[in-house]
Parts: C-alpha cells; structure tokens; sequence
C-alpha cells in the first residue's frame, strides 16, 4: 500500500476551499488522522494510506511529516529518491512557505491553480472529510490534537506505536 499523495493534495485544497482556519503543516496532519481513523472506523478502509505514530503532541503521520521536514529544511534528494516523486506531486497541487518562527519552521499552504477534484472520492469519503472540517474548522492544531487523546485507541497505544 502506498500514501495516496493525490487525494492528500486534493483535502488541503478543499480545506482550502472551505477556509479551514490555522491550517498549516501540524494541523493538517492531525486532521488527516482523524479523517483516516474515522474512515476505516465507518467504512473499514483507510482514505490516504498513510501510517500514524502516536507522539506526545499528536498522532503524526510517517511519511508526510518526513515529507514536511524535508521541505521545512530545504533538503536536496536524489532524482530517484521516492521522496522527491510524492514532494513534486503535492507542489503540483498547491505551493507550501516556509515560515521560521522562533522554535520551529511552520509550513503554510498556498492555493495555485488547481482546484479540488471530487470524482478522486467516494460519497463516503467526502462525507467523513466534511465531518472532519465542519467539527475542527476554526480550531488551532493544539485543540484538534486534544481531541485525538479522546479516542481510546490513541490512548491506549504506547508513544511512538503506530495508532493505525
């Protein structure tokens, strides 16, 4: 099973849409978690595909949070480093700043000129990301990530186990 970097693309760009407040690199991640846990607690499958580690602030996604700090540091990949494939794909969707601040580097989406594709959905897929947007829309990332550590399977899993 692979990360399914087009749809991940697609959700920012329909948060995007939806003007989903304080969205940046940590809250987006916590929002696809609880976009992948709610839908294969509904509907039995996984959306994007993407593993989640439990950690002290938040369930974090493996691969997209190495995505994120690889762009977060401006690394330089080999052209065949798989990596660099998922980095190009997503910037073909939407541009990601850097943003330093004093402890650490924030990464900020910025709408380009694709808009969201919803036949890359399922009905039920639309409908579990709507309900994730409409009940953390106007929350900070440090609320949605406390309402993770409500779902018994995220306390209950040892820090840095993978949640799902």
């Amino acid at each position: 099973m692979k990360i399914d970097i087009t749809k991940i693309a697609n959700t920012i760009l329909y948060m995007m849409d939806n003007k989903v407040l304080h969205l940046n690199d940590r809250k987006l991640s916590i929002l696809l978690f609880l976009m992948e846990f709610n839908h294969l607690e509904n509907c039995q499958e996984k959306l994007f595909n993407e593993t989640y580690l439990k950690t002290n602030r938040n369930p974090e996604p493996v691969i997209l949070a190495d995505l994120f700090d690889i762009i977060a540091n401006n690394l330089d990949l080999d052209e065949d480093d798989e990596r660099l494939i998922l980095i190009t794909e997503l910037l073909d969707y939407l541009d990601i700043e850097i943003i330093a601040k004093e402890n650490y580097i924030e990464l900020e989406f910025i709408k380009m000129d694709e808009e969201f594709d919803e036949t890359l959905f399922t009905k039920d897929e639309i409908k579990t990301i709507n309900k994730v947007i409409s009940n953390h829309k106007e929350d900070t990332a440090r609320k949605v990530a406390n309402s993770c550590f409500k779902i018994d399977k995220v306390r209950e899993t040892k820090l840095n186990d993978i949640i799902i």
